[in-house]
């Protein structure tokens, strides 16, 4: 395998997985409120759903830098209350360390890194309005592509990442928390090294 195989080198990934943050304090709040005490408690959030594209591109062997876009969505329950529906999209940049191992055929390329980027929630209750509400989201992320074939491989990725929204007549929920998501990668071929042509 050539030192500098992933220098120069760039992918596309489209993933799709689940993204879950406890809320309890969110909960809390709503069952403290004075007329909701004393009310039987909801199981609490259970997550949601999340689609992510990935571009990245590796300006040297060991760092990859990218841009992931994505939307969330997520619906939690309250004993009293209409279903609060929560939808997320935002913009990511990360930089990731990444090396190559020879495992199978075609490798295996691990990573880790940080994340920034901003990220707009907007949340409504069955039949109400929109609150609309945008933060700064800061996290960490850890994958791996495992390649299946010079251009295609199967992409993981798990990432920690913060993020706000805000529901009507409540308060803030945590609109990040945990992400697992797996998906299809496609790795664009680097160009070969061509040599001078002769000038005349």
């Amino acid at each position: 395998m050539p030192q500098d195989e992933l220098e120069g080198s760039s992918r596309f990934s489209l993933m799709t997985g689940w993204r879950y943050a406890p809320n309890g304090r969110f909960y809390d709040m709503y069952y403290a409120r004075p007329k909701h005490q004393g009310l039987e408690r909801s199981r609490g959030a259970t997550g949601g759903p999340l689609l992510m594209g990935c571009f990245a591109f590796s300006p040297i062997n060991l760092i990859e830098v990218g841009i992931d876009l994505f939307t969330t969505y997520e619906r939690m329950e309250f004993t009293g209350q209409p279903g609060l529906n929560a939808v997320g999209v935002g913009a990511i940049i990360d930089v990731r360390f990444q090396h190559k191992f020879e495992f199978g055929r075609y490798g295996l390329v691990p990573s880790a890194g940080i994340l920034l980027g901003p990220t707009f929630v907007a949340s409504f209750f069955d039949g109400g309005y929109a609150v609309e509400s945008g933060s700064q989201s800061f996290g960490v992320t850890a994958g791996a592509t495992l390649r299946l074939s010079d251009v295609w491989g199967l992409r993981f990725d798990y990432r920690l990442v913060t993020g706000r929204g805000e529901a009507e007549d409540i308060g803030s929920f945590d609109a990040g928390g945990s992400w697992f998501s797996v998906g299809i990668n496609y790795q664009f071929p680097t160009k070969p090294a061509r040599p001078l042509r002769r000038m005349f």
